[in-house]
């Protein structure tokens, strides 16, 4: 899989650009604040309809402008596709193969991105929220559905709380309602659990190899998916409704005292152990920066298990946050087989074959100059 040709139209600084990728790698190269990012960010957007930078898809549009557009020429499986994101004051608009998609479960996955940023160090050491936005975008693009029921979920939820609130303030008091709230996100949570259990079984085997190997074998590496209630991935979907149901029968009292959901996928959490240590708590930077790399490498392998082709790897402002062995495990991994996109400000200090065959493009302004 690789996009062959960027075109981008009033995207952040960038007014217009048509630019044509190598199908491996590709380096952009220029001085912080000239727009590396915002293009490795349109390319995230093309293949996940929303930015990793931000929530508001308005902070996309150029200054002073109506919309903008991205459009990609994906060529995947033997296939040549184009896919388009069009964003407007009024909402956004994803085309596949020119075509509307009024879901975007039926739109991402089309076009399936790995990214490895500086922010994606804190996988580990970060909030729980990091973690479950990881899970949720890796299972996402390889299982569009997921993303479906995790939205309904959210939905749910929300109602949920609501109620609650108005529970605990006495200006409700209709038990009632809170129920079939909790039966109808009860469905919803048990196939997020079920999924994310599967998630975790398969990365956990390719994360462990691919960490042994950058650790050259003297550290272990375990995940761990931990729930908040007492379930596990050897449960089936209908044991997890039923775990989930008498939970929340028993701690219902409680959660009107607080005014909010106490359990479900929206509190799980990720653990990380080296040699039965969580890394989290007990890890030094190398080891929960080599624990990050490993997950992140993973990913590239599960995917391309799911869907026999390996996805697209951006690696934003990163190669300098490595020490050189880590580097060149990165770059060794993907060499030949992963279309790459890496920002820089300088190759200084790079020093690995990979990137002496790269297809180098130098930034200035919202422009790629000769």
């Amino acid at each position: 899989m690789h996009i062959q040709q960027l075109s981008l139209t009033n995207y952040r600084n960038y007014h217009q650009l048509s630019v044509q990728f190598d199908d491996k790698i590709n380096v952009f190269i220029g001085e912080n604040a000239q727009g590396k990012t915002n293009l490795m960010e349109a390319i995230y957007v093309l293949g996940f309809s929303k930015s990793h930078r931000t929530t508001k898809d308005k902070e996309l549009i150029q200054w002073e402008q109506n919309y903008a557009k991205i459009e990609g020429s994906i060529f995947k499986r033997k296939q040549k596709f184009p896919l388009e994101i069009q964003i407007n004051n009024k909402g956004k608009k994803a085309k596949l193969n020119h075509l509307e998609q009024k879901r975007l479960s039926d739109y991402i996955g089309a076009l399936n991105i790995v990214m490895f940023a500086p922010e994606d160090l804190n996988l580990v050491k970060g909030s729980p929220q990091i973690r479950r936005r990881f899970i949720d975008m890796e299972i996402g693009q390889i299982q569009p559905i997921y993303i479906y029921h995790l939205g309904q979920y959210v939905k749910i939820l929300k109602q949920r709380n609501h109620l609650l609130k108005q529970l605990q303030k006495r200006k409700n008091d209709d038990v009632t309602m809170l129920r079939v709230l909790t039966e109808q996100m009860t469905e919803h949570a048990a196939i997020i659990l079920e999924k994310r259990f599967l998630f975790m079984k398969r990365l956990r085997s390719w994360a462990y190899e691919i960490h042994k190997g950058i650790s050259r074998g003297i550290e272990e590496l375990s995940l761990q998916y931990a729930a908040t209630i007492n379930v596990s991935e050897d449960d089936n979907k209908q044991r997890i409704i039923n775990v989930l149901q008498e939970t929340f029968t028993s701690i219902e009292n409680k959660e009107v005292e607080r005014g909010t959901t106490l359990i479900g996928p929206h509190r799980d959490d990720l653990l990380f152990y080296v040699n039965g240590k969580n890394v989290q708590t007990y890890g030094s930077q190398g080891q929960q920066r080599t624990t990050a790399l490993s997950l992140k490498l993973a990913e590239i392998e599960l995917i391309y298990q799911e869907i026999n082709d390996y996805p697209i790897l951006l690696l934003d402002d990163v190669l300098s946050e490595l020490d050189d062995f880590r580097q060149s495990h990165l770059l060794d991994t993907i060499e030949g087989k992963v279309q790459t996109f890496v920002s820089t400000t300088s190759v200084d200090g790079i020093d690995h074959q990979t990137l002496e065959k790269a297809e180098i493009f130098k930034i200035d302004n919202g422009k790629i100059i000769e």
